[in-house]
């Protein structure tokens, strides 16, 4: 048992060492995954087609739509100028006075709209550096600006947002994707508040140092750069070697048009989810044609679709005459989902073998034991397995995976809500994955042109220190009041 248990430790190791030196997690995951089986004395032939071949299958039947919908809305909203407009709105309506306000709110409307993370990096990047200079502030303080507007409650907290890892939970715990709304916006609140509140801080001790804009201190990376690849393919759904590929639109939409798309995904989504779908007779679902399950659990990835599809529809009809090649760009969209959601879903294999082998017990039990209850136990599973993946949606995934059926067993035992599960577990996911070695993070300060020891400390404050305590406010207001 305890040379199992070393070799899971020991693949969790190589997985988390060499994919941040930019190895594919495609060939880590199953050789990391057959190291832990082989020191289990497990078959290994086994548990690479039977195991890690269908969780990973499984994760792609749930949720590639969302992966590819996804990227192709991402995709679109670039090329048309969308992204750009919206970003460039908001630095013109708050100015220089306000511009580590105006990047986070500019990075934060794109992203809770359903724009990738890499889109809104690329586009975000360049204008922060035209804003930063204008304003004299330290070229060191963008990417903790850019990460609290496009890294943080935009994917965690806010209610009704189409990113993945809010969308993950839904099947295991039958929610919607506007699970716990209220404190979903408190812990929005509290991230918003506190990221401000710190790089403000930031910003005054500059200048009363006589710091201002400075150049890059190291060669800034492209989208079209071969390492960046692999280091962001678990951590966003958008491959960014797509990003120079299709054509741009040849002017600039209205601020309104810019918009519109994704106030229809919000709209929709929630319409789905609160009117539409629990109105249609889904009886049928019961039946093994279609995999027997529930509306609760296909209810919610069915809505985050429908919202997706429908802002897709309306931002080709407002752009098409402007898209120069619609052909290119949705190819480009579609090409972008592929990666990350098969590197993703490998992951999530890893995790199914991981799993299956024997010495997974003592850490299941030890995660269980954790005091605090529930809630704090799966905070800290979800917190472990996304800061060792580097990834958000693969360290919750492979969390309820595992531990999904037995989290709703103690929910049922203890009287919570399962949309307080639901938003611990998305909360959770988007706390320590944050680590250095996290491949958006990576991205992020290389696009910027600083290194870790110049800006990364300002990324901790506000991707992880301020999530953690809007966390910790989650937790004990919903253990008092309950889901709400």
């Amino acid at each position: 048992m305890l040379l199992s248990l070393l070799g899971i430790l020991l693949a969790l190791g190589l997985l988390m060492w060499l994919s941040f030196r930019g190895w594919s997690i495609l060939l880590l995951a199953p050789a990391a995954a057959l190291l832990a089986a082989f020191a289990s004395g497990e078959p290994l032939l086994a548990h690479l087609t039977q195991v890690f071949m269908t969780g990973a299958a499984q994760f792609l039947a749930q949720f590639f739509p969302l992966f590819l919908l996804g990227a192709l809305f991402g995709k679109l909203m670039e090329d048309s100028g969308s992204v750009e407009v919206i970003a460039r709105f908001m630095t013109e309506k708050l100015g220089a006075a306000r511009t580590i306000l105006a990047v986070v709110l500019g990075g934060a409307i794109v992203t809770y709209g359903g724009v990738s993370l890499f889109v809104a990096i690329f586009v975000l990047v360049p204008m922060a550096q035209g804003l930063f200079k204008t304003a004299a502030i330290p070229r060191r303080l963008m990417p903790g600006a850019i990460a609290l507007g496009t890294m943080t409650f935009t994917m965690s907290a806010l209610p009704g947002t189409p990113a993945l890892q809010n969308a993950i939970p839904m099947p295991f715990f039958g929610t919607t994707p506007f699970a716990a709304p209220g404190l979903g916006i408190i812990a929005a609140a509290i991230m918003l508040g506190f990221g401000l509140w710190w790089l403000s801080q930031a910003e005054r001790a500059a200048r009363r140092a006589g710091e201002g804009f400075d150049a890059a201190t190291c060669p800034a990376l492209s989208a079209d750069d071969p390492s960046l690849r692999e280091r962001a393919a678990i951590a966003s759904e958008f491959d960014p070697a797509e990003l120079p590929h299709g054509r741009h639109a040849r002017s600039d939409p209205s601020f309104v048009v810019a918009l519109l798309p994704l106030v229809v995904v919000i709209s929709v989504n929630l319409l789905m989810s609160v009117v539409v779908l629990p109105r249609l007779d889904t009886s049928f679902l019961a039946e093994e044609k279609w995999g027997a399950t529930t509306l609760a659990g296909v209810g919610g990835v069915w809505a985050v679709v429908v919202a997706l599809f429908v802002a897709l529809l309306t931002l080709i009809t407002l752009n098409f005459r402007r898209l120069p090649s619609l052909r290119e760009t949705m190819d480009a969209g579609a090409n972008a989902s592929v990666l990350p959601a098969f590197s993703v879903a490998s992951l999530v294999g890893f995790g199914a073998v991981i799993a299956a082998l024997p010495a997974f017990g003592l850490v299941r039990d030890w995660v269980l034991s954790i005091g605090g209850g529930p809630l704090v136990s799966l905070a800290v599973a979800t917190n472990v397995l996304a800061a060792l993946t580097g990834s958000a949606s693969g360290g919750m995934t492979i969390a309820l995976d595992a531990l999904g059926p037995t989290y709703m067993e103690l929910a049922s035992q203890y009287g919570i809500n399962p949309e307080l599960l639901h938003r611990v577990a998305v909360m959770s996911a988007g706390t320590l994955d944050s680590l250095p070695h996290n491949g958006a993070v990576v991205t992020l300060l290389a696009v910027c042109g600083v290194t870790h020891k110049q800006s990364y400390i300002d990324v901790f404050m506000v991707a992880i220190v301020g999530a953690l305590i809007a966390l910790a406010a989650v937790i004990l207001l919903g253990t008092a009041l309950g889901s709400f």
